[in-house]
């Protein structure tokens, strides 16, 4: 498990910005998920710098950031702009032209499945970081990964802002490296 203590506004560890801006949204998108929107930290200017300073520290070297859609691709954009590499938005299925490249997934609260274009990257040999918002069962993280690695690419690991630890997505998807900056 990776544990970071990375400071924000003054001395506030990166894990207690997040908690304090995260809202818990009951009983979304249907009974018994407890959603965390992660807006408030999103639109915080200093919150939001502290993250991807922290994001910044574990993806270094990488020569792609992968985010998935959609908190997962508004961390990933800030965090590519930061490091200098490019970016890759893994996308919901239907968003994309084709071809596409396609993984299925179960979700906390449903099946799914994420595209990325099946011809217009080479990926082969390059090294990814995967960035999501949430890691909860690891289904989005293990399917991005899948997907990944179908096209040749090496994924150094993964980092999420909020980790839930009591869904265990983490050893769902062991051994993936996964970073989390804030637990629940």
């Amino acid at each position: 498990m990776t544990d970071l203590v990375v400071t924000g506004r003054g001395s506030a560890p990166v894990a207690d910005l997040i908690s304090s801006l995260t809202r818990d949204v009951a009983d979304f998108p249907k009974p018994g998920i407890q959603f965390k929107d992660l807006t408030p930290l999103f639109a915080d200017r200093e919150a939001m710098a502290a993250v991807i300073d922290a994001l910044a520290d574990i993806a270094a070297g990488t020569d792609l950031v992968a985010g998935i859609e959609s908190r997962g691709s508004l961390v990933a954009a800030a965090l590519a702009a930061r490091l200098g590499t490019g970016v890759l938005s893994i996308r919901k299925s239907g968003k994309l032209p084709p071809p596409v490249l396609t993984e299925e997934y179960d979700r906390e609260y449903g099946a799914a499945s994420m595209e990325i274009p099946a011809d217009s990257l080479e990926l082969r040999g390059r090294s990814v970081m995967i960035i999501d918002d949430v890691l909860a069962t690891g289904g989005t993280l293990g399917a991005a990964t899948r997907l990944l690695e179908r096209t040749g690419a090496r994924v150094t690991g993964a980092a999420v802002v909020v980790e839930l630890t009591a869904l265990r997505g983490r050893e769902a998807i062991a051994p993936l490296r996964v970073h989390s900056l804030s637990r629940a």
